[in-house]
C-alpha cells in the first residue's frame, strides 16, 4: 500500500486522537464526559483497511519502512542483501543469504498477523530464527513490496478486463445495428433510422475514448502517476452522507411556488453541466487555481496584512494583482472584493475531512448554517489511487447568512482536490462564470478553499482562504457592516463552524459516557437518533430563514419590530413535516447587547418563560441532554413544559444550542412524547414531524468578534396554520403569527433592558 494512504482502522484510531486513558487528547465535555474514539458502526465514514492496533509511531515508521523498501524493491523476497561496514573500492559480487524453509514459513505466518513489526518484534524473530535483525527487516520490506506489486498487477488486470468488456459491448452493438431489419417488411432498416443510431454510437464511443484519455492525462500531468486503461467514470458520485447527515437538497414533494425549501433545480435554472469543449479549459483553470490557493495559504506580508489587534489577515489587493497577474479576469463593474484567511486545528483526521469536503451532501450538512443549497452538476474526475487525489467536479451552491435581510450568494464553480506530499491536501473552488456567463449572478469566487495538514492524534490543521467578488447592494443597512467586514461570509466563519461541527461529531461517537450525571443519555443508539433529529431541525431552520432567490417573502410593516417577512408552503408527502399549510415568519433587529449574553439568556430553560409565549408561563425543565463540545452552550436538550394547562402538561421541546465566535443559534421544535420515546430507544428519527423555530445571533460587525459590540438577532417561527393542504390561508392566521413574533421581540427586549433599542 502506498505511503500516506489512510485505511479504515487507521482512520478510526486517528479521527479522534486518544491518550493513555482512552480519552480524546485535551478534550472533554463540560460535565466531565470524556470522548473516546468512534465505534465500529461509524466505520463507513472511513475509506480503506489496515490493522486496528496501528499507532501514530507505527505509522511514522511505516512511512520510513516503505521508503526504504522502495529503494530495495528489486531484491527477491527469498534473498536478503547482507549490509556490512567494510567498504571495498573494488567491485564485488553481492552476497546473498538464502533463508531456510522453516525461516520463511515462520516469517510468512508472522507477516499475516503483523506486516509492520516494530524493533522489539524484529529482534524477537531474529533470535527465534537465528537471523540478524537487519535481515528480518529487509525480508519484511521486500515482502510488503511484493504484496504491493501483486495488488497493482491485480488492479491492472481488472482495468484491462473492464476495457475489453466495453470494447466487446461496442462491437456487439455495432454488429446488431448492422444486421438490424425492419419489423414490418423484414428488409434492411431505412437509412434515416440507421443514421441516428450510428451517430449515437459514434458519439458514445468517442466519449468513452475521451474519458480514458482525459483521466490518464490528468493523472500524468497533475498527480504524477499515469493511469493506463483506467475504468470509465460514472456521471455522478454516490452520496456518502455524514453519520449524522440529514441533508436533502433535492426537490421536495408537494411543494409549490414560494416554498421555503424550493427545489435545487430552481437554483440552477440558467446553469447546466459543462460541454465537452469546456472541459479542457475547466481543467486548466482548476490547476491554476490550485497553485494560487496553495501560495495564498502560505504567504505572509506584503500579500496579507494583519490588523492592529492581530486577529485578522486582510488581502493587499495591489500586491495580489502583482503576484497573480493572470487570475480569472478583471473584477466586474460594481463588485467589491472580500478576502480573508484563517487557521485552526480541528479534531478530525485529514482524510475524513477531505472526504467530507468532496462529498456535496456531507459538506452542505456540515456547513448548514452557511450553505443553503449545493449540487454537483458533473464529476470530471473521481481521483486516483482509491482516494480524492486529483478529483474534479463542477458544482453550484448557494451561501447564506441566517437572516431574511441578507440575500444569498449563488456560485457556479469547479472544485479540485489534490494531495501535496504526505499528509497535506488542498481543496480549491474557482468560479466558472467567465467560461459560461450567467445573467444575474452577483458573486464570483476567485480561488478559495483550504489547505489541510495532518497533525498528531488524529487532528488536522486547516488554513482557509475565502476570496470572492460580490455585488452586495441588496444587503439591508443593518447587516452592511457585518458583510463588508468579511465576518458574514469570510474564512473565520467557515473555520469556526468547522471546528464546532468537528467537536459535535466527536461527541456523537463517544462511547464511554459516565452514567452518574442526571439527564445524560448513555444509550448509544438513542444518542445517535436524537442528534440526527436535532441536525435535521437545524438544517430546516437555516434553510427557511435566509433570503434565498427561490424564496418569496412578503413584508409586513408596523409590527413593533423591524419589518416581519412571511412566506407559506404546503406539505403533503413529507413524513418529517406536518401535513398542511405552514406559515414561516422571520424578523431581524439590532440589540446593544453582546451576542454571548443574548445566547445565554435564550438557551437557559430557567429564563424561557420570560420570552416563550407558547410555554404559557409554565416551568420548563431539562429532561435529557447531549453535550456537543467544550463550550457548555453547545448541546442538544429535551425540555418538558410543566404547565397548569393540562393540554400542555405533556408537551416536550427538542432544542439545540450552539455557539462560536462568529454565530450562535438556539433552535427548538415541539415534539410528540411517543415519538421521542422511540427516538431515545434508537428508533428512526426521519418520521418525527418537526416545525423548527428559534434564533440566530450574529455580531453587528462593529466590535470585532462581537464581544464588546452589539448583536443582530433573527427571530423565526414556523407554525402549522391549517392541516388541510388545499385550504386558503386566512388573514387572521397571518395576523396571529405577526402578533406572536412582535410580542416575542418585545419580551426579549424588555428582559435584556433594551426596550428603546
Amino acid at each position: 500500500m502506498p505511503a500516506g494512504i489512510m485505511t479504515p482502522a487507521r482512520n478510526m484510531g486517528s479521527m479522534i486522537g486518544r491518550n493513555g486513558n482512552n480519552d480524546v487528547a485535551g478534550f472533554s465535555s463540560p460535565s466531565g464526559l470524556p470522548f473516546s474514539q468512534p465505534s465500529i458502526m461509524d466505520a463507513h465514514l472511513l475509506p480503506l483497511d489496515i490493522p486496528q492496533n496501528t499507532s501514530e509511531s507505527d505509522l511514522a515508521r511505516i512511512r520510513d519502512d516503505d521508503f526504504d523498501s522502495a529503494t530495495k524493491s528489486g531484491s527477491d523476497n527469498n534473498h536478503e542483501l547482507v549490509s556490512g561496514d567494510d567498504q571495498d573500492p573494488r567491485p564485488k559480487k553481492k552476497r546473498y543469504h538464502r533463508h531456510t524453509q522453516h525461516q520463511i514459513q515462520e516469517m510468512e505466518a508472522f507477516f499475516k498477523e503483523c506486516p509492520h513489526p516494530d524493533d522489539k518484534q524484529r529482534k524477537e524473530l531474529s533470535r527465534e530464527l537465528g537471523l540478524e535483525p537487519l535481515q528480518v527487516k529487509f525480508w519484511f520490506q521486500n515482502k510488503r513490496t511484493q504484496m504491493k506489486n501483486q495488488h497493482e498487477r491485480h488492479e491492472n488486470t481488472q482495468l484491462r478486463t473492464e476495457n475489453e468488456k466495453l470494447r466487446a459491448d461496442n462491437m456487439r452493438y455495432r454488429e446488431a445495428l448492422s444486421n438490424a431489419s425492419c419489423p414490418n417488411c423484414g428488409g434492411p432498416t431505412a437509412i434515416g433510422e440507421m443514421s441516428f443510431d450510428e451517430h449515437h454510437l459514434r458519439l458514445e464511443n468517442a466519449r468513452l475514448r475521451e474519458e480514458i484519455d482525459r483521466i490518464s492525462a490528468i493523472a500524468a500531468k497533475y498527480v504524477g502517476k499515469p493511469v493506463v486503461n483506467y475504468p470509465l467514470l460514472s456521471p455522478s458520485v454516490p452520496s456518502r452522507p455524514l453519520e449524522l447527515g440529514m441533508a436533502n437538497f433535492g426537490p421536495q414533494p408537494g411543494l409549490g411556488g414560494g416554498d421555503i425549501y424550493g427545489s435545487a433545480s430552481d437554483l440552477i435554472r440558467s446553469i447546466s453541466a459543462p460541454t465537452e469543449a469546456d472541459k479542457p479549459m475547466i481543467i486548466e483553470l482548476a490547476v491554476a487555481a490550485m497553485e494560487e490557493l496553495t501560495r495564498m495559504a502560505q504567504m505572509g506580508e506584503p500579500l496579507w496584512m494583519t490588523t492592529l489587534d492581530g486577529s485578522t489577515h486582510m488581502l493587499n489587493e495591489d500586491e495580489y494583482l502583482r503576484t497573480f497577474p493572470r487570475g480569472i479576469g478583471p473584477k466586474p463593474s460594481g463588485f467589491k472584493c472580500e478576502a480573508s484567511r484563517e487557521s485552526a486545528v480541528v479534531i478530525m483526521n485529514h482524510i475524513n475531512l477531505v472526504e467530507i469536503l468532496m462529498d456535496v451532501n456531507q459538506w452542505s450538512t456540515l456547513f448548514s448554517g452557511i450553505v443553503s443549497r449545493a449540487m454537483t452538476l458533473e464529476v470530471l474526475s473521481t481521483g486516483v489511487a482509491g482516494n480524492y487525489n486529483g478529483a474534479l467536479q463542477v458544482m453550484t451552491s448557494e451561501f447564506q447568512v441566517p437572516s431574511p435581510l441578507v440575500p444569498t450568494r449563488e456560485s457556479y464553480y469547479v472544485r479540485y482536490c489534490k494531495q501535496h506530499g504526505d499528509g497535506t491536501w488542498v481543496v480549491v473552488d474557482v468560479s466558472l462564470d467567465d467560461l459560461r456567463p450567467t445573467p444575474g449572478v452577483r458573486c464570483r469566487r476567485r480561488p478559495s478553499g483550504c489547505l489541510i495538514q495532518e497533525m498528531p492524534n488524529g487532528y488536522s490543521k486547516v488554513t482557509w482562504v475565502e476570496h470572492v467578488e460580490v455585488d452586495d447592494r441588496g444587503v439591508h443597512n443593518l447587516y452592511k457592516q457585518l458583510v463588508s467586514s468579511g465576518q458574514a461570509f469570510g474564512a473565520k466563519r467557515w473555520v469556526t463552524t468547522l471546528d464546532r461541527q468537528c467537536e459535535r461529531l466527536a461527541s456523537a461517537m463517544a462511547t464511554n459516557i459516565p452514567t452518574g450525571d442526571v439527564g445524560v443519555i448513555t444509550n448509544q443508539e438513542g444518542r445517535k437518533s436524537m442528534l440526527k433529529l436535532a441536525e435535521r431541525m437545524v438544517i430546516s431552520f437555516c434553510a427557511g430563514v435566509s433570503a434565498s432567490t427561490t424564496h418569496t417573502w412578503t413584508t409586513l410593516s408596523g409590527t413593533g419590530a423591524d419589518d416581519v417577512r412571511v412566506m407559506t408552503r404546503k406539505s403533503i408527502d413529507d413524513p418529517g413535516r406536518p401535513h398542511g399549510i405552514v406559515l414561516s415568519a422571520a424578523t431581524s433587529f439590532w440589540l446593544p447587547v453582546p451576542p454571548k449574553r443574548i445566547f445565554d439568556f435564550l438557551r437557559d430553560e430557567n429564563s424561557r418563560s420570560e420570552w416563550d409565549i407558547l410555554s404559557n408561563g409554565g416551568v420548563v425543565q431539562e429532561m435529557a441532554h447531549i453535550a456537543n463540545g467544550r463550550d457548555t452552550g453547545n448541546c442538544v436538550s429535551l425540555l418538558r413544559v410543566n404547565s397548569a394547562n393540562s393540554s400542555q402538561s405533556n408537551m416536550l421541546i427538542l432544542q439545540e444550542s450552539c455557539t462560536d465566535p462568529t454565530a450562535s443559534f438556539v433552535i427548538y421544535a415541539p415534539v410528540d412524547v411517543v415519538a421521542m420515546n422511540l427516538v431515545l430507544n434508537g428508533g428512526d428519527p426521519d418520521y418525527v414531524a418537526l416545525l423548527p423555530s428559534g434564533f440566530a445571533i450574529l455580531p453587528d460587525g462593529g466590535g470585532g468578534e462581537g464581544v464588546s459590540g452589539g448583536s443582530l438577532l433573527t427571530v423565526a417561527f414556523q407554525i402549522l396554520v391549517d392541516s388541510v393542504p388545499t385550504a386558503k390561508l386566512s388573514l387572521g392566521s397571518v395576523a396571529t403569527v405577526n402578533n406572536l413574533i412582535a410580542c416575542t421581540v418585545e419580551r426579549i427586549k424588555a428582559s435584556l433592558s433594551c426596550e428603546n433599542a
